[in-house]
């Protein structure tokens, strides 16, 4: 199982990296958003959430998920999501002011 995970975190980080080389701001946004996702997946999967039981003494016996890796991903999740949703609105806001969402076009503008 967590050898799916690794690979599909790898596609995830290569689809990240695809996007974050384009042109379009959306894209880059949206790879940002893609790669933040696939740390958090090479996070949890790193963490172990497959082996153990619920870390409830008394409950079971045996070896317990460690429950840090997956309060901090959740907490990093909130995050990402606040940045995702900045970033869509200051693209918003500059699509409104310059009309185009194109970077090669926006770097111009700055210039002259």
């Amino acid at each position: 199982m967590e050898v799916h995970m690794i690979i599909l975190t790898g596609v995830l980080v290569t689809v990240a990296v695809y996007l974050l080389l384009s042109r379009n701001m959306i894209r880059m946004i949206l790879g940002t958003a893609v790669l933040s996702h696939a740390v958090h997946l090479l996070l949890i999967t790193m963490g172990g959430a497959a082996e153990g039981h619920v870390p409830l003494l008394g409950e079971s016996d045996g070896p317990y998920v460690d429950a840090l890796p997956q309060a901090l991903i959740l907490t990093a999740i909130v995050i990402s999501f606040a940045t995702t949703a900045f970033l869509l609105v200051l693209a918003y806001r500059t699509y409104e002011e310059t009309g185009t969402d194109d970077l090669n076009y926006l770097r111009r503008v700055r210039r002259e």
